[in-house]
């Protein structure tokens, strides 16, 4: 019941749910929400702790960096998470992929990025 409730409570904030749309396209390194969202990485990081602690993210370390993907390991999770996103339009993330495809285009083709961000060179 406890795990039922915590995946209720990390699916109730706006913050949580653009953090799982823009998951739904792939992996993304902490940097890479922190610039979508135009957010510190401090509050990114509370945010997606409370996401893998409900058991909806999955993460890996890469060096210092750590990547988050949405984790499909649990059927009825996955459902629900699918359930309540289905609800957060496009529209509302606009902005938000736009600065993260700016950001991830930017750190492309800046050398200078890599050594403050993840290394990842991919759009």
């Amino acid at each position: 019941m406890n795990d039922l409730a915590s995946v209720f409570k990390a699916l109730s904030d706006e913050t949580r749910l653009k953090v799982i749309k823009l998951l739904e396209h792939g992996e993304l390194c902490v940097c890479d929400i922190t610039a979508a969202l135009d957010m510190s990485q401090p509050k990114i990081s509370f945010h997606l702790g409370v996401l893998k602690n409900a058991g909806l993210l999955k993460n890996r370390k890469a060096g210092k960096w750590m990547h988050y993907a949405l984790d499909d390991s649990d059927y009825l999770k996955r459902l629900l998470t699918l359930s309540v996103i289905q609800g957060v339009s496009d529209d509302t993330l606009r902005t938000d992929r736009e600065r993260l495809e700016t950001f991830l285009r930017n750190r492309k083709n800046d050398q200078q990025a890599t050594k403050t961000c993840c290394a990842r060179n991919t759009v």
